[in-house]
């Protein structure tokens, strides 16, 4: 930022947010780590015992890891450099003795400069630490020939960094010399190295007492007698360990030890130096360790047997996901915390104080909430956008909220430890919502699944395990894989992208149809993503999709599929081009019809088809859900036109055109004809519910009710929650003009059954079977049913009319309100006059005992007498009820 503008009155400062939980977690695993060290079972030599010494925070690059290391540092020293929004911890500070060791490549750190750091932050107590300085001593003498140590601390600038470092030289010097005493040798130091530790090692075999103070040391010698290289060495902690132990107790300190960037020491093959780090980790018992990095360390799984000295949640109860039994109630039973996301407060904050003039924020607050919303609480996207607002005022102009999309650098940070097969699934899963390692492994075409699941344990994949999929994709690295211009050597071009989108429907159409989960939630799932696939990639072929597309509409739930939206840097388009625009478009439409006028529904689905580009199978389903539009309307003839066309091409949607030509013969009147259909139509066609709309306006009560009763459980039999309902909501209906108390019953199931459903026209159903339920009382049945009225007219529902008008009639005829029923039967013509749903005038009639309309065209299946004396026979039924 220094060197970022010219305007010298920009301040610019590190703006560290919030962090509280996880310092939480700080004191409180340290707290119980100092508890166990006070304990006087505590064995700084026990070496069988699990580990509980070390807290890991892991998460995406970017996110603030390395800050939070360094903040940790400050908050421990001495000078007490703790952020004011941290709770100051219990312990006293003078106890703690923090380092900080970033073990990035740029920081050119190695283990032998890890053990260095290490022994030079224990420098400053002032002590020697004997046993660990001469197995350091001979090291040096081995592998540093001719070079001081002095010389090599300070060319290397470990002087500079620790206090105590001019001390160390001359406490190993002591250590020497004393050992030499005690051992009567002349010299000290160059040949007589080898002959001080020749000795000394005899001494401690044979427990002279003249090196009894060494001799408390167990594997001094053993150590002092094998090859001085890197594996030596880092065995050699142990000793440090022993000698932190052997200080007397007003001088006792607890090393903090921050291993930071550890996601740099190696891969997940090579673990050369994560063993030797974790041997420190093991060895000092009584130092505490924060590791911060971007993946979480694998330690605790027995898988890693072999390629590091201690695995197993035995022994790192913490940093297994599931620890053991012994260990699951303890204080300490989770190490491994993730650093998770800004919230858009944080963010804010962080916007507000990471640029400002004259104590006022550079970046105005529209724009603050801008950037805050598109980063996702990723505070690498707030640095990056920092830097882009510099860059834009260099130009002269205001930055504004469009100038702010995805980084490229956020590419590179995410993949930069990633291997080839890593980044090649990372890229495939990007166009995926979400992902399982089977899925991932199919989208990316490989033969293999080891690359998929190292990609799960990174910070940057979220975990949802009571999702379909569990894994997706942190947001903002999603979009920058997606759509920000990639500049690394591996990039895709086009061609790849097109290729990987088409492996990608293929997978899903693979889970949707072979998955271990073929149910509802899977098909929804697999469809939201194909047609957004389809359509941002131009892919031709619709394979599954319209399989797909016909098991949605099957069952009658509708669950919202939203649209898929264009590419960002793409025109929104007037209209579909692709044959996954117009199948899009097409289940939006049906989908739709049940929050918008049928009116709109027919308009969409006649664009649709206009364009030519649905196949004929789709037409198929674009013509029959035309048809049932104009039905709903009363355009009664349209409709007919519509279903005879689905039915006629003998297509999977022919009996459902059959059934709709049924139902049509039905609302003109022509009950044969309709009954005629009823033995062709099967499962399909839905034959028992189209018995039961036949034998309701007939006043047959008790045949309606048991072919709705044998359509729910066909509905049932075949796991059709939809149908169900339907049916269910119909027995209700019939049910409700002869029985108020069933009626009750029957109702709660059907409100229970469309709970969980989208279905607009059934809704209306159970409230015209709530106002025949309570016909004939006060339960302000006229205003209820003047509200439905409205509601289904603006919902483009006429359809319904004329029945809301039937259950009203019932009511008036109940309470032997006259004129009332006179004003609905005026209506009710009037509803009527087309010749659709006439039989309703007929029915009305009926329930009051007045005179018959002249010139009836209606064609009963039973004489017109006895339909009347049904419905007059409710009515009296319904009196009497009430009277008792």
């Amino acid at each position: 930022m220094l060197f970022g503008v010219n305007d010298r009155s920009i301040a610019a400062e590190e703006a560290f947010t919030n962090r509280q939980d996880q310092w939480q977690a700080v004191v409180t695993t340290l707290t119980d780590h100092l508890h166990r060290v006070a304990n006087p079972a505590f064995d700084v030599e026990d070496l069988a015992s699990p580990r509980h010494n070390i807290l890991v925070g892991h998460g995406v690059g970017g996110i603030g890891k390395s800050t939070f290391s360094r903040k940790i540092e400050a908050a421990l020293t001495h000078q007490g450099g703790r952020p004011a929004q941290w709770d100051a911890p219990s312990w006293p500070i003078e106890r703690i003795l923090p380092l900080r060791i970033d073990l990035a490549r740029s920081a050119g750190i190695d283990f032998e400069r890890v053990v260095l750091s290490l022994r030079l932050a224990i420098a400053a107590l002032g002590r020697p630490m004997p046993a660990f300085d001469l197995a350091l001593r001979r090291h040096w003498e081995r592998n540093h020939p001719g070079e001081p140590l002095e010389e090599y601390l300070r060319r290397g600038g470990l002087f500079s960094r620790f206090a105590g470092a001019v001390n160390l030289p001359q406490q190993m010097q002591s250590t020497l010399s004393d050992v030499a005493q005690a051992l009567a040798l002349p010299g000290t130091v160059g040949g007589a190295l080898g002959q001080l530790t020749t000795t000394l090692v005899g001494a401690l075999r044979e427990r002279r007492r003249n090196v009894r103070a060494l001799a408390g040391c167990a594997r001094l010698a053993d150590i002092l007698e094998a090859e001085p290289d890197l594996e030596t060495l880092s065995f050699a902690t142990h000793l440090l360990a022993w000698d932190l132990a052997q200080l007397p107790a007003t001088q006792q300190v607890i090393p903090v030890i921050l291993f930071d960037t550890f996601e740099d020491i190696g891969d997940r093959t090579n673990r050369d130096l994560e063993r030797l780090l974790q041997r420190i980790v093991w060895l000092m018992p009584q130092a505490f360790f924060v590791i911060t990095g971007r993946n979480r360390l694998q330690w605790a799984e027995d898988g890693l047997h072999g390629q590091l000295d201690w695995t197993g949640p035995a022994a790192w109860p913490g940093l297994a996901d599931h620890p053991p039994a012994s260990h699951s109630n303890t204080a300490t039973a989770q190490r491994q915390i993730l650093l998770g996301d800004f919230s858009p407060e944080d963010c804010e904050d962080h916007l507000a104080r990471r640029l400002s003039r004259d104590g006022h924020p550079l970046i105005h607050d529209t724009l603050r909430h801008a950037i805050a919303a598109r980063s996702h609480g990723l505070p690498l996207y707030l640095d990056l956008a920092v830097m882009r607002f510099l860059e834009i005022r260099r130009s002269g102009r205001d930055p504004q909220p469009a100038d702010f999309g995805d980084f490229p650098a956020l590419i590179s940070r995410t993949v930069s430890d990633l291997t080839t097969d890593e980044r090649h699934v990372l890229r495939s899963v990007s166009l995926l919502d979400a992902f399982s390692v089977p899925l991932a492994t199919q989208a990316a075409g490989l033969t293999h699944d080891a690359a998929a699941l190292r990609l799960t344990e990174r910070p940057f994949i979220r975990e949802d395990p009571s999702g379909l999929w569990p894994f997706h994709l942190h947001q903002v690295v999603r979009s920058a894989i997606r759509h920000a211009e990639d500049h690394t050597d591996d990039r895709w071009s086009p061609q790849d992208w097109h290729r990987a989108a088409t492996r990608a429907l293929a997978a899903l159409g693979h889970e949707w149809r072979h998955g271990p989960h073929r149910d509802r939630t899977m098909l929804i799932d697999c469809l939201r993503q194909g047609l957004r696939l389809a359509r941002d990639h131009h892919l031709e072929d619709l394979d599954w999709l319209t399989d797909a597309a016909f098991a949605y509409t099957d069952d009658s739930v509708w669950e919202p599929l939203a649209p898929p939206s264009p590419s960002p840097g793409t025109d929104p388009q007037s209209g579909p081009d692709t044959p996954a625009d117009a199948l899009a478009e097409l289940l939006a439409a049906i989908t739709r019809r049940q929050h918008e006028h049928r009116a709109r529904t027919a308009e969409r689905l006649t664009a649709v088809l206009d364009t030519g580009l649905l196949s004929g199978e789709l037409t198929d389903l674009a013509l029959y859900y035309r048809a049932k539009a104009h039905k709903d309307l009363a355009h009664t003839d349209e409709a007919l036109t519509g279903m005879r066309q689905v039915a006629e091409a003998g297509g999977r949607l022919a009996p459902r055109g059959r059934r709709g030509m049924a139902q049509l013969a039905r609302i003109r009147g022509a009950f044969p004809t309709a009954l005629a259909a009823v033995p062709a139509l099967g499962w399909k066609g839905r034959h028992h519910r189209v018995l039961g709309h036949i034998w309701f306006p007939h006043g047959d009560i008790e045949r309606a009710t048991a072919a709705f009763e044998a359509a729910r459980a066909e509905a049932e039999q075949h796991n059709a929650p939809g149908e169900r309902a339907i049916a269910q909501t119909l027995l209700a209906l019939v049910v409700s003009f002869t029985d108020p108390l069933r009626a009750d019953d029957e109702l709660a199931l059907a409100h229970q059954y469309l709970d969980r459903l989208d279905q607009r026209a059934t809704t209306f159903y159970a409230a015209v079977a709530a106002l025949a339920r309570d016909a004939g009382t006060d339960g302000d049945v006229t205003d209820r049913a003047a509200a439905l009225h409205a509601e289904s007219t603006s919902a483009g529902l006429p359809w319904l009319t004329p029945l809301i008008s039937t259950a009203l009639a019932f009511h008036h005829a109940v309470r032997d309100a006259h004129d009332d029923l006179t004003t609905t039967l005026d209506r009710l013509r009037q509803e009527t006059a087309s010749g659709d749903f006439a039989y309703y005038v007929d029915i009305a009639t009926a329930m009051g005992d007045l005179p018959q309309p002249a010139g009836s065209a209606i064609q009963w299946l039973d004489d017109a007498h006895t339909v009347q004396q049904r419905w007059r026979g409710l009515v009296t039924a319904r009196q009497d009820h009430l009277a008792q």
